[in-house]
């Protein structure tokens, strides 16, 4: 692997070529494979990366720490009442001293601009955890399990993602797919389409691929020919409550079920990037059960639980994906 990503940010994929992209991913695979067969890899035992973690995770912060931790460093925690980023301090200014005392810096929160500017201000590599725009850290884990599943080509590979197409999950399938020359299908509300600005720099990449993007709302139209099929949660972390009966209303036509399954591919798989409301054995799902009836939401339990569904192997591949980008960006 000739390439190298050294010293670089990993704050959207738009920044990477496909050729970056499949490195990180060829990486990550040969980190699970040195992991499941229990070869020590703790190369950079002289670094330390602090995490910080605006909106809490289960999936983000046990990829990056168990990672890290993998590769020998050590790993600082600073959730929202243990920094004074932003409150008693700038964001500035709390970049530059977390880049004098940190190899890396990981940000999960909400605003594009904060982890761009913790990029700007600290010296050091900084990590897109999750932000209101783009999800880069899961898009790396996401088509490693499509390439577990149909091989490390995945040109001309169908992904539609179901619901609000607009969301930062779905905003970063779209670009990871026309990077990597898939055909990418948005399959939701017209209004909750992908931005014309975000749309227009990723049909510029795909001109240069080979990749298709498309936007539907019929669900026959995105299912047809479909080799994985995704959907994220209606409501995302930060918004209010409030939105739920409005989303319900708008995104159930969207839900992904046995019905939509059977118009893809008899060898299509379902993905999530978690978590998921597929029952009732959760706070909220038992809110909503008791306030709309619905059992499920975004998917059904019976696609969940099936055999084509991969969402656990991806959330496990967070983990090796991750620990890919921080190798290669620390190395």
């Amino acid at each position: 692997m000739g390439l190298n990503i050294r010293g670089r940010s990993f704050l959207t994929l738009l920044d990477f070529t496909p050729e970056e992209i499949n490195y990180m991913i060829d990486l990550a695979a040969e980190f699970k494979h040195m992991k499941n067969n229990g070869v020590e890899h703790k190369w950079l035992s002289d670094k330390q990366v602090v995490l910080l973690f605006e909106k809490t995770s289960t999936r983000t912060r046990c990829a990056f720490e168990v990672g890290a931790r993998d590769l020998g460093m050590g790993v600082t925690f600073l959730d929202p009442g243990s920094s004074q980023m932003g409150k008693k301090e700038s964001l500035a200014d709390t970049a530059k001293v977390l880049g004098r005392m940190y190899d890396g810096i990981e940000y999960r929160g909400f605003k594009q601009s904060v982890v761009e500017d913790l990029a700007k201000y600290s010296g050091v590599p900084v990590w897109n955890g999750l932000t209101d725009d783009f999800h880069p850290t899961q898009m790396l884990a996401d088509m490693l399990t499509v390439r577990e599943e149909f091989g490390s080509d995945l040109r001309g590979r169908k992904l539609t993602f179901f619901g609000d197409a607009r969301n930062n999950v779905a905003n970063s399938l779209m670009v990871v797919c026309a990077k990597l020359g898939m055909h990418f299908c948005a399959c939701g509300p017209q209004d909750r389409m992908p931005s014309e600005e975000l749309v227009a720099r990723c049909q510029a990449v795909a001109a240069e691929t080979g990749a298709v993007l498309e936007f539907t709302s019929d669900v026959a139209q995105g299912a047809k020919d479909c080799d994985v099929l995704y959907t994220d949660i209606w409501v995302s972390m930060g918004e209010p409550a409030e939105l739920w009966a409005e989303r319900i209303k708008l995104l159930l036509p969207y839900q992904v079920n046995k019905e939509v399954m059977a118009m893809a591919k008899p060898t299509a798989i379902f993905m999530h990037c978690l978590p998921a409301f597929h029952d009732r054995e959760t706070t909220i799902g038992e809110d909503i059960y008791e306030k709309f009836g619905l059992e499920a939401m975004e998917v059904t339990d019976d696609v969940f639980l099936g055999t084509q569904a991969r969402q656990f192997r991806e959330a496990e591949n967070r983990m090796h994906t991750i620990k890919a980008v921080m190798y290669a960006t620390l190395k």
